[in-house]
């Protein structure tokens, strides 16, 4: 696999403690500071963009399972920086050359990869193969073939594998999926979700870069709207015909602008999803036989909002960078106690399935193309 240099590119549970136990897929302890591990997990970052400086670094300042142990830059400037400001040792800073000396280090437990999408698989493999447990930032890769690789390596090297969604832990999300599961009005009928933000004034950026990147919006925001179909569905979807609008092709050269898709399930649920990268959407609909329920905003870091029809208020407190923080202690504990993992490899494989089902519609003008997922990355709870 071609390696790519960064460095050329651009680059208080408390209050509600009884209801995030019965609401959330999180034990208790999240919320507070019982039942701790006698092991803190150490965590290397490789890649030290704006989602790793700005909410993984500051999260794991915070998490009760794991802390940030490591970097792995192609930025030498950036390492005396976060060296200084995260108290981290100088044999715990590695490069993407030398990236694969991690596997002598035992004070790195899981790699954390959050670097272009293209990038992911070979960070991924090689970290399983150096012997540490991987999660990858979403989607997982960028392609079907690629996720198959990065499972079968750590399925090789005997390592734990999770996805960057931290969507899967937070309460919001559990509630929607408490809502539809418990049905306490009635079946699902129908959903909508739609995920994307206005992107202006910087065309060189990697997301914009199919090379890097994969895809447009469908790549980056679009992976959340698919998410929250198949938790507000409560199933996979059995097809998907999807349709592309592009109005400054100027700008999103090379990759998709915005797109729609209609989705039939596998329990008779009929949904649309929307993704943009002109367009700014960050909701989630879902229509019950006997009312609805609304998250709006829905995929943001919060805070987040929902509400039902039977004028209810979905709210729990909001705290920076928490969606973050119990997303990596949750697969921290994965690893040390064989806790569930609410973001296995196996659903990020499904997602990109859905991505290239939805790029092959697109490329056919809109065919309906059936899928055959089962109940694959449905985690149950």
């Amino acid at each position: 696999m071609e390696k790519i240099n960064r460095r050329t590119f651009n680059i208080k549970l408390t209050q509600a403690m009884a209801g995030a136990a019965l609401l959330s897929n999180i034990p208790l302890s999240y919320g507070l500071n019982s039942g701790k591990q006698d092991k803190k997990l150490g965590i290397a970052l490789v890649g030290l963009g704006g989602y790793s400086g700005g909410q993984l670094a500051p999260a794991l300042l915070k998490a009760e399972h794991c802390y940030l142990a490591g970097i792995v830059t192609g930025t030498p400037s950036k390492e005396k920086e976060w060296m200084d400001k995260y108290s981290i040792s100088k044999e715990n800073v590695y490069n993407y050359e030398n990236f694969d000396e991690i596997a002598k280090n035992k004070a790195i437990d899981i790699v954390y990869v959050v670097l272009p999408n293209s990038m992911h698989a070979e960070f991924c493999i090689r970290a399983a193969k150096a012997g540490k447990h991987v999660i990858t930032e979403k989607p997982m890769a960028v392609s079907v073939a690629e996720c198959d690789a990065i499972i079968k390596a750590c399925n090789d090297a005997g390592v734990k594998l999770g996805v960057g969604y931290r969507m899967q832990t937070d309460p919001y999300t559990n509630e929607i999926k408490r809502l539809v599961a418990e049905k306490p009005m009635g079946e699902v009928q129908y959903i909508s979700s739609d995920a994307g933000f206005v992107s202006a004034n910087n065309p060189t950026q990697w997301r914009l870069n199919k090379t890097l990147s994969g895809g447009g919006a469908l790549m980056d925001m679009g992976v959340y709207a698919i998410q929250s179909s198949i938790y507000g569905a409560g199933a996979n979807p059995v097809s998907i015909a999807a349709q592309e609008f592009k109005t400054r092709p100027d700008y999103f050269v090379g990759v998709d602008e915005s797109i729609t898709a209609q989705m039939k399930f596998s329990n008779n649920v009929v949904g649309n999803m929307f993704t943009s990268y002109n367009a700014n959407a960050n909701r989630l609909f879902v229509s019950f036989r006997r009312g609805w329920a609304e998250l709006n905003p829905c995929h943001s870091y919060g805070p987040l909002s929902g509400r039902t029809s039977r004028g209810e208020e979905i709210k729990f407190p909001y705290e920076r960078h928490y969606q973050q923080t119990i997303q990596m202690d949750s697969f921290a504990k994965h690893v040390l106690t064989g806790s569930t993992n609410f973001a296995p490899g196996e659903m990020g494989k499904r997602d990109i399935i859905i991505v290239e089902a939805i790029y092959k519609s697109i490329k056919e003008g809109g065919k309906t193309i059936p899928l055959d997922l089962g109940d694959m990355g449905i985690v149950k709870v």
